[in-house]
């Protein structure tokens, strides 16, 4: 074997004494020489967004025909890697054109090989280190994809003397130890494409990387967060009307809570110029935020405006009813401190407040007899209809007479006559304001509806969000 050896050596260095290495395998025929090319991508790395570039380790494999190094005495293939010989033999000159840095590998020996097969066939193989910069659109981040590229061209041989072409079996191949923690490769395009300069026309070869980034981390840390603060801004509808420091406190802290998920989330990628989607998702949850809060600030509002309106109104209609009649009410009434017991409606409590305050300002005879006039709610149905109560004191009976009656009152010849009557209708002979009771109202109901409108809206636009980036 070593006699072999040598004699394939001793024929390579009588090939090498003519050969010239600055001509092409083809220069003696006026045709451009073609070298097949085949990658190897060892490593990968993650596309750094800030830079706009990944790194690749690869091997390059280069395939070409040399009918110069064609000798009968050759009849097993020979491997050099030699850095002397190497550079006897012409090699095609090709470059990255997209590459911010490259570099070429010497541990422990010089990365390169160069076999010469019976008959002139060669393979020129090296090994790389490459850093491609690979222009990132962010406009669907992070629900983006992304196309990189490895761009191979030959640098000083136009296309009437190299030609390059890929190899035509499997010409990009990928290890299957490469992971690249933020994205996955979908799939490896090669094409063919063609530099034109004002010197000429060169050859050039494009792998394409289609990249999908994985949504996982993202989903843990931007969408399923933000989600949940925004299902919780919601909690404040079932909270009472009243609970203004509760549903302040929520809808505050729920809004600056996704204001800082948002600000961490830009500070991941890099500054551009137009709107990315993770935008649209952290803009859309802080206006659904912000909506519930001014939700709870006109609701509150209303509330407040019922309850002022129905407490003015019930003291001067109060007042001017008891002056009226104050000596034809003898069968209605409860004692004053029962004015409140079992009545759960603000608003209706604002009612019997009012009355109570209208009875301090009537007029002293009314007051020596004991009697007042009043709304009260039953316990079956408080918002249907309202009761008179009456309570009447003996002087020498210290007991209670109470009873209950659905009727309205209404004065006729001069003489009082109870006819039946919904609440609305009471209210109304009364004079209490069914204007504050209706802003009341239109306040709950507002509460009521936002339960469901909220959360309806928020699916239509997670249907279309996800329906549009995906």
């Amino acid at each position: 074997s070593q006699s072999k050896h040598k004699k394939a050596l001793d024929i390579l260095d009588s090939l090498l004494q003519n050969y010239d290495r600055r001509a092409t395998p083809t220069n003696h025929i006026g045709k451009a020489t073609e070298v097949a090319i085949k990658l190897y991508v060892r490593s990968l790395g993650s596309i750094n967004p800030d830079t706009m570039d990944y790194q690749v380790d690869l091997y390059l494999r280069q395939h070409w025909f040399d009918s110069r190094l064609n000798h009968p005495g050759l009849l097993e293939p020979m491997d050099l890697n030699d850095p002397n010989l190497v550079k006897a033999l012409w090699k095609p000159e090709v470059y990255f054109p997209n590459a911010k840095d490259a570099e070429f590998q010497y541990v422990t020996v010089p990365n390169v090989l160069v076999r010469i097969d019976p008959g002139g066939a060669i393979l020129y193989m090296l090994r790389l280190k490459l850093k491609f910069s690979c222009m990132m659109e962010l406009s669907k981040f992070p629900l983006d994809e992304q196309y990189c590229t490895m761009e191979i061209a030959s640098f000083s041989k136009t296309t009437k003397e190299l030609i390059l072409r890929w190899k035509d079996t499997k010409p990009i191949d990928i290890s299957k130890e490469v992971k690249m923690p933020q994205f996955e490769i979908s799939t490896v395009i090669p094409s063919i494409c063609q530099e034109t300069f004002h010197i000429g026309n060169y050859s050039c070869l494009l792998a394409q990387l289609h990249l999908k980034r994985s949504l996982g981390f993202h989903m843990v840390q931007s969408y399923i967060p933000t989600i949940l603060i925004v299902v919780i801004s919601w909690v404040s509808f079932w909270m009472d009307v009243e609970s203004v420091a509760g549903r302040t406190t929520l809808g505050v802290t729920t809004l600056l809570t996704v204001s800082s998920k948002a600000s961490d989330v830009q500070a991941e990628v890099p500054l551009v110029s137009y709107v990315k989607a993770i935008d649209i998702w952290m803009g859309a949850c802080t206006a659904f935020i912000f909506a519930a809060l001014l939700e709870f600030t006109f609701v509150n509002y209303m509330w407040r405006r019922g309850k002022k309106k129905t407490m003015y109104f019930g003291i001067e209609s109060g007042s001017r009813i008891l002056e009226n009649q104050k000596d034809k009410v003898e069968d209605f009434l409860v004692p004053l401190s029962q004015i409140n017991e079992d009545n759960e409606e603000s608003c209706n409590q604002a009612n019997n407040v009012a009355m109570e305050r209208a009875v301090k300002k009537s007029s002293t005879e009314v007051n020596r007899r004991g009697q007042v006039l009043l709304m009260k709610p039953t316990t079956k149905n408080r918002r249907k209809s309202n009761f008179l109560w009456k309570v009447s004191k003996s002087q020498g009976d210290d007991a209670e007479r109470r009873t209950a009656l659905n009727m309205d009152v209404e004065q006729s010849n001069g003489e009082v006559r109870m006819l039946k009557s919904s609440s609305d209708d009471l209210i109304k002979e009364s004079s209490i304001s069914e204007f504050g009771l209706s802003h009341c109202k239109l306040a709950l109901q507002i509460d009521e509806c936002s339960r469901f409108i909220f959360p309806l809206c928020f699916l239509i636009f997670n249907l279309l969000y996800w329906s549009y980036y995906t």
